[in-house]
């Protein structure tokens, strides 16, 4: 028996068929009508690279995480409420021996009082202050027995500014402080360290900035 070989066919052109005749793939597993694309996807053609986020280098994130203040905040509260008592019971003692009485004793030690209980729940006040970065304000909190409990949305926010007084740069601690158009609305975070203060400053101004032009 002689194999007649089959006629050749071009690549993307089908052999002719007679009129009636059925279909060459009749029977055959239907080919694929979805095919994964293999150009870019429409609605990024054309369009920026990508989203504008804030442009700050050590910009923090947004994810609702609480954050706490350093321990050096402590350190640093405890030496300015001792030195206002050494400067207290020397004025005290100045006054009573410039008068022969003893009554400049009585304010001496109601004040020194006041002084030694904020020492004592000292600690856990630093520890009850926090603050939160959400997508569209940040939120801070104190307080042990009275807490309050402030979000600021970025939007609002007027101006950024960080202190350090003498005590807070021998420590490596600055405050933050956020400036609203209320008054009542106005935060400070004290105790953050230097960095974390300066990154927060350069975030907050980055998405406020965002947050007033619509973006």
């Amino acid at each position: 028996m002689t194999n007649t070989p089959e006629p050749s066919r071009t690549p993307g052109t089908e052999p002719a068929r007679a009129p009636g005749a059925p279909s060459a793939g009749f029977g055959a597993p239907p080919t694929p009508q979805h095919a994964a694309p293999t150009a870019a996807p429409v609605l990024d053609d054309g369009t920026y690279p990508g989203l504008r986020a804030p442009s700050s280098a050590g910009a923090l994130a947004l994810d609702g995480t609480w954050h706490r203040i350093s321990p050096k905040f402590v350190v640093a509260e405890v030496l300015m409420r001792v030195f206002w008592l050494i400067v207290l019971f020397v004025i005290g003692y100045v006054a009573s021996t410039l008068t022969p009485q003893e009554w400049p004793w009585i304010p001496t030690g109601a004040i020194a009082a006041v002084l030694l209980f904020e020492l004592a729940i000292l600690p856990r006040q630093a520890r009850a202050i926090g603050y939160m970065l959400r997508a569209d304000d940040i939120v801070f909190r104190r307080g042990i027995l009275w807490q309050r409990m402030i979000a600021v949305p970025y939007g609002r926010m007027q101006l950024v500014d960080i202190t350090r007084g003498p005590v807070d740069r021998a420590f490596g601690i600055a405050k933050l402080k956020l400036v609203t158009a209320a008054a009542t609305t106005g935060v400070e975070i004290p105790g953050m360290t230097e960095e974390a203060a300066e990154a927060l400053r350069d975030t907050l101004i980055d998405v406020a900035e965002m947050r007033r032009t619509g973006l």
